[in-house]
């Protein structure tokens, strides 16, 4: 029999509710107790990064940062040594996402693909998914699942229970091992708050809704924040969404013919598009406690529940009857970890330890009502983490040198089970398959430690480099009824950087110049899965190589009283790039019949020569009058690479030796502005913008989610307003896409919302 809904271990789920129960039994019977007038810092700032620049305070003094209505700091978490920038939770506020990828669409060489209304990945400087590390507090969230393009994962961190999120662009293997060829992006949680004038147990509890017009979307989360004393601190939050069917401005044509793509389908308006709603569960406890003046002990849970997300461009599938769909009927997140921070004496002024279990989970199903056939997934992941991220404070040298160093190791590991089945509805009957979307019992481990001196000389100029040693482990047993090759592989990986920092001008202008070697093991979604991908069927190649990227970029960087400018030119250099060729249906696997009936089929494979990407990114903020300040983006990438198709054995056939890398960002960009009359108001709106893409690879050619011809650029405008009491009472209203404007990001299944509203309400202690 397939699974049952909602059938993952009970571990991380009992964990989250005796940590919601124990901190709200505590926090309740502590209320009365509670001084309701006393006075009340504002929301702490959390631990300083290891490689942090500043000199190391108490912990105390550290997580008292001002976080008031004008706090737009943007200090990135990697320094200023690299491209990077920081979504605050004012903006977050005011800018009011969908969802946590929803929020990086104003950030400078960031573009979000949406596969699905419930789901998004975001490209940095043109990659996603496999090339792209995303983690949470600093834990590792990729699993050796992510797959090949755009994946859904990112969706499943709660915007609502994150403080800001960072984003370093380029790579960075040297401090965060496999995967970080792209960057970095990197959400921190919201911390309890600390108010250091409370002489006794202080309880702060907080509730927030928010509407959606385009797709009656409606959320609601309670929050308790709780202060025992000022060594322990907690902060439990609990929230429900809803999202129904989604409303576009209508349908995107193809910029040559005209013609409306099959994906999205829609209903009768020609403006909802089927395939679109979800709702989700999510649920977080965090404990801090001081274990001496300059350390503190964390202990956290995260959970994401998300029910009934189709993937747009499977429901219906192209060419296929509407009724098909292919449905997330589960996709969870677990997390739970504890770690350590602070000042371990001389050899540690910053530091992070850190032990973590995560659990992913998910459960699909692709239901055929008139062929009377559903087919059923199940796919476990569970990881086990252990992170040590630690850093000098900067010591002289002699003369005018100075230096300090950066160092730690990382090891994660991770165990699969993947399970399908196919039912015959007219008959009752279910036969299990001897394979799922993975080989079932599969494993895979990956880990390294770095070194990362730095050295200034008068402050003005700065010497970065860094080197990694890194291993990863691969392993799946086969499934000959199936023709499933085993698995049994592993690679020693070396990564590095090095870069100079001149400050031509002390704190306000300082020119970069880095290189960078980072590198991506294959994991056992490369190596192992077999599953229908955007442009037709995908199965495994089990010799795989690694596939490593040199990132050359060069930076300006200018900073004054009213404004703020960076700007960034790189190039990405790939080597044995993994890319999809094209595979005819007598190359399909055995027992695979997606495989023979797809319209199009492929494998991945490694790319002889170098894969090119090429760009520039630019950021701008200014406050030209008192109260009003304005800040914009522009970004472009172009990529080339390898044709990874063989050339064909009649000369007379057309080949190119080189073609365009897939689903590549187009020039886009955004602009925004921001009139706060008075502290507690705002007014603005924001511009988002894109040309047209029409450099499309060979398996863009095939993909039904992009246009014939490549995907239209799009102009769409936001209006926004609110008012807000420090803390106490947050109104936000954003009306959205006022121009009620038909787009589509490059690569996405789903078209952006038409013309609506949004509105939220905050409110609490």
């Amino acid at each position: 029999m397939p699974p049952d809904r909602d059938t993952e271990p009970p571990g991380p789920k009992l964990a989250l509710v005796i940590a919601v129960a124990g901190a709200w039994a505590v926090s309740f019977a502590t209320a009365a107790g509670a001084r309701a007038d006393g006075g009340e810092a504002p929301s702490p700032g959390r631990s300083r990064a290891a490689g942090s620049p500043a000199e190391p305070l108490p912990v105390r003094e550290r997580e008292v940062t001002e976080i008031e209505v004008t706090d737009r700091d943007r200090t990135s978490a990697s320094g200023d040594a690299r491209a990077s920038s920081r979504v605050t939770r004012a903006e977050l506020e005011e800018r009011l996402p969908r969802s946590a990828p929803d929020a990086l669409r104003w950030e400078p060489g960031v573009y979000v693909q949406q596969s699905g209304h419930g789901q998004g990945s975001p490209y940095l400087r043109g990659r996603t998914g496999q090339q792209t590390l995303v983690t949470f507090d600093g834990i590792r969230l990729n699993t050796s699942t992510w797959r090949q393009g755009p994946n859904q994962y990112f969706f499943t961190i709660d915007a609502q229970s994150v403080h800001a999120i960072e984003v370093t662009r380029g790579g960075a293997s040297t401090l965060h091992g496999s995967d970080a060829i792209a960057g970095v992006i990197d959400a921190d949680p919201l911390e309890p708050r600390l108010d250091l004038e409370a002489d006794g147990p202080r309880v702060r509890p907080r509730t927030s809704l928010r509407w959606a017009s385009a797709d009656s979307d409606f959320s609601h989360r309670f929050q308790l924040d709780t202060q025992w004393s000022q060594d322990v601190r907690a902060l439990v939050g609990v929230g429900r969404r809803h999202a129904g069917r989604l409303e576009s401005g209508g349908p995107v044509r193809s910029p040559t013919t005209g013609a409306i793509p099959q994906v999205p389908a829609f209903e009768r308006d020609g403006r909802t598009q089927l395939g679109t709603g979800f709702s989700e569960l999510t649920g977080d406890a965090r404990l801090v406690t001081a274990t001496s003046p300059r350390t503190r002990a964390v202990a956290a849970v995260y959970a994401y529940r998300e029910y009934d997300a189709p993937r747009t461009d499977q429901c219906p599938p192209p060419f296929a009857p509407r009724s098909e769909c292919l449905e997330y009927d589960e996709q969870f997140r677990s997390l739970a970890y504890v770690a350590h921070e602070g000042d371990l004496g001389a050899l540690a002024r910053e530091s992070k330890l850190a032990l973590s279990y995560q659990r992913q989970h998910e459960r699909r199903t692709l239901d055929r009502p008139l062929s009377f056939v559903r087919n059923l997934w199940r796919d476990d992941v569970d990881t086990f983490g252990v992170t040590a991220k630690l850093g000098t404070a900067h010591a002289p040298l002699g003369g005018r040198w100075r230096g300090r160093l950066t160092y730690g190791a990382d090891a994660y590991h991770d165990d699969v089970g993947s399970q399908a089945w196919t039912e015959f509805t007219d008959l009752g009957i279910v036969l299990p398959l001897s394979r799922g979307q993975y080989l079932d019992g599969g494993s895979y481990s990956t880990g390294g430690a770095y070194l990362a001196p730095e050295v200034s000389w008068n402050d003005r100029v700065v010497v970065r480099w860094g080197g990694r040693v890194g291993l990863a482990a691969a392993a799946a047993p086969g499934d000959p009824s199936s023709g499933s090759r085993p698995v049994d592989d592993a690679w020693l990986t070396l990564a590095g950087h090095a870069g100079a920092e001149w400050r031509v001008i002390a704190d306000h202008l300082a020119l970069v110049a880095t290189w960078d070697r980072s590198f991506r093991a294959p994991n056992l979604d490369d190596l192992t899965s077999r599953q229908q991908s955007g442009p037709g069927f995908q199965f495994e190649n089990p010799a795989l190589a690694p596939e490593r990227a040199d990132t050359f970029e060069v930076g300006v960087r200018g900073r004054g009283d009213a404004f703020e400018v960076d700007a960034w030119a790189f190039r990405s250099v790939m080597h044995d790039s993994i890319a999809r060729a094209f595979r005819s249906a007598a190359e399909c696997p055995p027992a695979t019949p997606q495989c023979l009936l797809s319209w199009s089929r492929f494998q991945l494979v490694n790319t002889r020569g170098a894969s090119i990407i090429d760009g520039f990114e630019l950021s701008a903020r200014a406050s030209p009058i008192a109260a009003v300040s304005v800040r914009g983006t522009l970004s472009y990438a172009i990529g080339s690479g390898p044709n990874p198709a063989a050339r064909p054995a009649d000369p007379a056939l057309a080949y190119a030796e080189r073609v365009p890398l897939s689903r590549i960002p187009p020039l886009n960009g955004t602009a925004e502005t921001r009139w706060a009359p008075t502290p507690a108001t705002w007014l603005g709106g924001g511009v988002r913008w894109a040309t047209r893409q029409d450099r499309l690879a060979p398996t863009d050619t095939r993909d039904p989610r992009i246009p014939e011809g490549g995907t239209p650029g799009f102009v769409a405008i936001d209006l926004r307003a609110g008012w807000r009491i420090r803390r106490a009472l947050i109104l936000g209203v954003v009306l959205e896409n006022v121009g009620d404007a038909a787009y589509r990001y490059h690569g996405s299944s789903v078209n952006g919302p038409g013309r609506g509203v949004i509105a939220s309400v905050e409110s609490g202690l």
